[in-house]
């Protein structure tokens, strides 16, 4: 998995194999998330934040900035994966620290525990000038075996 990813992180197209997830993801493409790297435990994600992003009071809504932050530790996380192994997310905390109304967003995200089941990952998302905006963290599960198929 690991080999798959830092190949899409130089740019190479890659064909994608049984139980390699599909990058961007599809509710990325959705949002707008756009992948910019990744190496062993850490991934970065990037949003450029816009109008459509906002909630009621304008600003951009914090489900975004949660799933950017997802995004990136998921991707941390898929990094540290053996072949057959998946993983699931069992805990996802985020911090919102700043308003933001649009402009560039990035999400870097890295792993901080790594244990042979649990981990945890944490991700910092901040502005265009370096503002940090949000701080988010996530505890997942590797799944293996049966508990991985299919996911």
């Amino acid at each position: 998995m690991l080999q798959y990813i830092e190949q899409l992180s130089r740019g190479e197209s890659v064909a994608r194999g049984p139980g390699v997830p599909e990058l961007p993801p599809p509710v990325a493409r959705l949002i707008g998330i756009e992948f910019e790297a990744a190496e062993r435990g850490r991934a970065r994600f990037a949003l450029e934040a816009g109008r459509q992003h906002h909630n009621p009071m304008g600003t951009v809504h914090g489900g975004i900035l949660s799933d950017l932050a997802d995004a990136a530790m998921g991707m941390a996380m898929a990094t540290t994966l053996e072949p057959g192994e998946s993983f699931t997310t069992l805990e996802l905390k985020i911090s919102f620290l700043r308003p933001v109304f649009s402009g560039r967003l990035l999400a870097d995200a890295q792993i901080v525990h790594a244990g042979r089941t649990i981990r945890v990952a944490e991700c910092t998302v901040a502005d265009a000038d370096g503002r940090v905006v949000a701080r988010s963290s996530s505890t997942l599960m590797a799944l293996r075996g049966e508990q991985a198929r299919g996911r």
